[in-house]
């Protein structure tokens, strides 16, 4: 089958699968704000503030209403308004991050690329909390298959999307999709330490019978393998690689690091802060001082 080809009716047994995987994703993710939604519940309504992918596409209103509310929780945290720009490219690395873990998490955990539609996902703009009902899913035996298949679901959800925030962004098409290829690292990656984190808990709590080795991160080895594999450049329009590498620090451990294709702005959301530890602004001397 061709990525993003129209899947055939849902059956329960498939539903079950994936909402179990976004369960588990959940449970696993605190960054992600996500409340998962039953196949009769109704549509959340713009009336209380959420918007769906497809509104925020197609409906400068819900955008702008999405805009503001971007705009409000950053004045309450940081004291100030960022400028429009800003506002809009951070709204939008919330959004496409978001997005890119929902379709990269289930692939990563069951070998199951979500078909994650525009009208199936929303956005409560007071609180950036995610709403969602899940649908089908495609799997295939071939691992490059798979990937492809996974790609064309990011790129198929997110295109209309990046589309709509062009020019709120003040971005092109390059810089827009390099932020997707950025998110789509970070969110695979993001679970990696995650699932790494979870591990070490369940080892530390078995009264001692195992010893858990400081610095040994076999999940976040397997997921920066597998985000290399997934972007490995070349997949257009992704317009760059994952292109992890490693740092060792003195203490003779290794630190996974890659540098992004373009600036997320968190720094002009908050000037005090330092740069991120993956920004192009941030050598690698600084990251080692860091680690």
């Amino acid at each position: 089958m061709v990525p993003g080809t129209p899947l055939p009716v849902l059956s329960r047994r498939r539903l079950v699968a994936l909402t179990g995987d976004y369960e588990r994703l959940r449970g696993l993710c605190p960054a992600l704000p996500l409340r998962l939604l039953d196949p009769a519940e109704p549509d959340p309504l713009a009336a209380d503030g959420w918007y769906s992918g497809a509104q925020l596409a197609t409906d400068e209103g819900a955008l702008a209403a999405a805009l503001a509310g971007e705009e409000s929780r950053i004045t309450a945290e940081h004291g100030r308004a960022p400028r429009p720009h800003v506002t809009a490219s951070r709204l939008l690395h919330h959004y496409v991050w978001s997005v890119c873990l929902l379709i990269a998490g289930p692939w990563h955990l069951g070998r199951r690329v979500p078909a994650l539609g525009l009208a199936d996902l929303w956005l409560h703009a007071p609180t950036g909390e995610l709403a969602l009902r899940p649908g089908g899913h495609v799997t295939r035996p071939g691992d490059d298959e798979l990937r492809a298949e996974l790609r064309a679901a990011v790129v198929g959800h997110l295109e209309p999307v990046l589309a709509a925030f062009a020019g709120p962004t003040r971005r092109r098409d390059r810089a827009l999709w390099g932020m997707v290829t950025d998110d789509l690292a970070s969110a695979v990656w993001y679970l990696g330490r995650m699932l790494d984190t979870g591990s070490r808990v369940a080892e530390a709590g078995e009264a001692g019978r195992r010893t858990v080795v400081e610095g040994q991160a076999v999940a976040e080895d397997a997921a920066v393998a597998a985000a290399g594999a997934l972007l490995p450049g070349g997949t257009l329009p992704l317009p760059g690689a994952a292109d992890f590498r490693r740092l060792r620090t003195p203490d003779g451990r290794d630190h996974h690091t890659r540098t992004r294709l373009g600036c997320c702005l968190y720094y002009a959301v908050k000037p005090e802060a330092l740069a991120c530890l993956t920004c192009p602004r941030t050598g690698d001397e600084e990251r080692l001082r860091r680690f």
